[in-house]
């Protein structure tokens, strides 16, 4: 119990003060909320009149994109048909051929939908952008956000305007079955702790939300933001998800060891390669968004909030990892269960290596896809605009967690033989019986699987003689052959 005692001391000595320096740091750099000097038009806000409603498709038919406008501003079908001038779904064969007659090149080959507005109403005739009518399409039933300009003076057909046009899908409904099924599935497996696990993450993106991303907009060090940021998610959410052990506060120690390296690496990472986020849309509608965002800075939170996630699942678990061993063999010296600890790390290490280069892959296709048909050198691409920012960011992070990995195991050993079983006496890994049974005191810190073993263990010693010790046996049995 001394040494259990002292051990937590000094987790505690080690982590508190970093958790009360990341608060002062947090405090400091709290954002004010000020929006001044940031101008950024909103693309869902509109002009007066102007309306996003939402709809069911009905049916889906082609043709003359400028026959189309006209129909929509001389229709006389009453209030359905103001601004849209659209036929009627049992009238849509004249639609459907109506770009036969127009010139190639003039026009032709628009895509509309006829949709039930959701508010009620006749169906409206929504023209559909010509990149979603060619890559993902519409159907009848799809539900849609379109913008209505039909209450709109001046959206006539003499100026080629439309008057409901496509916006978006309507995706709340399979986004919710999909969340309510990830939250069933965790809490299913992993029940009490996985619901805390989902909890904690919604404190994650609370501290992205109302911390980091205003912090950058307001031109904070985003290299402190990003280190005071992530270690205050870390420090909840792996206390939250896994309760206050040593475990925890091993892992914890792990997490803080590889953020640091990884934000050290991106900081040079982002200045010798000069990350800039050049021939990004987004970046440069940052760029003219506020003169204090800083898109290097940007590029530089990101590099480092990106292994968030893949750090923390390798310490908890090599730190979990670690007890576990020792649970099963109380008497192994530091050094062996720092070996089989480490055996079990090399294989997260290449696993997790392969999760971070895929999962960067399967976000980034579209720019690959690209980049190939450029038929351009293979270190050219790699180093090239589009991608050199995700190849630099696996790097950055692979190196962060691979590091964390002895360190974390390394710490875990440390403390695991100093808060372990403990003899009367001292002697790791003996066990005190009583009639064949173990005290609750000698198993406080270990698993039902160690106190079992335990238990089988003194059970045999009580009942076997002092003379059948193992060697003994051995040689009655040579005896015997």
């Amino acid at each position: 119990m001394a040494a259990r005692r002292k051990a937590n001391r000094i987790l505690a000595a080690v982590l508190i003060p970093l958790a009360l320096l990341t608060l002062a740091g947090m405090a400091a750099l709290w954002p004010s909320g000020s929006k001044e000097g940031i101008s950024l038009a909103n693309p869902y806000s509109t002009a007066p009149g102007v309306t996003f409603d939402t709809g069911t498709i009905q049916s889906v038919v082609t043709g003359s994109c400028i026959e189309g406008a006209g129909q929509q501003s001389s229709g006389q079908q009453g209030t359905s048909d103001q601004g849209a001038g659209q036929q009627s779904p049992g009238q849509q064969g004249p639609t459907q051929q109506g770009s036969t007659q127009q010139p190639p090149g003039q026009g032709s080959g628009c895509t509309f939908a006829y949709t039930d507005p959701d508010k009620g109403g006749s169906p409206v005739k929504v023209v559909i952008n010509p990149d979603v009518a060619s890559s993902h399409g519409v159907k009848p039933g799809d539900q849609i956000r379109y913008l209505n300009l039909s209450n709109v003076q001046g959206a006539t057909g003499s100026q080629g305007s439309p008057a409901y046009v496509f916006v978006d899908f309507v995706r709340t409904l399979p986004i919710v079955l999909l969340a309510v099924l990830y939250a069933v599935v965790v809490i299913a497996v992993a029940r009490w702790r996985g619901l805390r696990a989902l909890i904690g993450l919604v404190g994650a993106y609370f501290v992205l939300a109302s911390f980091l991303l205003p912090g950058l907009v307001e031109g904070k060090p985003p290299l402190l933001l990003a280190l005071v940021g992530s270690t205050v998610i870390m420090i909840g959410v792996l206390y939250f998800a896994h309760g206050f052990s040593a475990r925890t506060s091993t892992a914890l120690l792990g997490t803080i060891f590889g953020l640091s390296i990884t934000a050290l690496l991106a900081a040079w990472a982002t200045d010798a390669a000069n990350l800039a986020g050049v021939g990004s849309h987004d970046a440069a509608t940052l760029v003219n968004t506020s003169s204090h965002i800083s898109i290097s800075g940007v590029i530089l939170c990101g590099l480092i909030i990106s292994g968030l996630g893949v750090l923390n699942d390798v310490t908890i678990t090599q730190s979990s990892a670690v007890w576990e061993l020792y649970e099963l063999a109380p008497a192994s010296s530091a050094r062996k269960l720092f070996t089989s600890a480490m055996r079990i790390g090399r294989d997260h290490i290449a696993s997790t290596v392969y999760t971070i280069a895929f999962a960067y892959a399967g976000a980034s296709l579209p720019i690959l896809i690209i980049v190939m048909l450029y038929d351009r050198p293979l270190m050219d691409t790699l180093t090239s605009a589009e991608l050199s920012e995700e190849v630099i960011r696996t790097l950055v992070g692979s190196i962060g967690l691979v590091l964390a990995i002895p360190v974390t195991t390394l710490i875990s050993v440390l403390v695991v033989k100093a808060t372990g079983i403990k003899e009367a006496d001292g002697h790791t890994g003996s066990v005190t019986h009583d009639g064949g049974h173990v005290h609750a005191g000698d198993v406080a810190d270990t698993g039902a699987l160690a106190a079992a073993a335990l238990e089988e263990r003194s059970r045999r010693t009580a009942v076997e003689p002092l003379d059948e010790q193992p060697a003994t046996r051995r040689g009655r049995r040579a005896d015997r052959a």
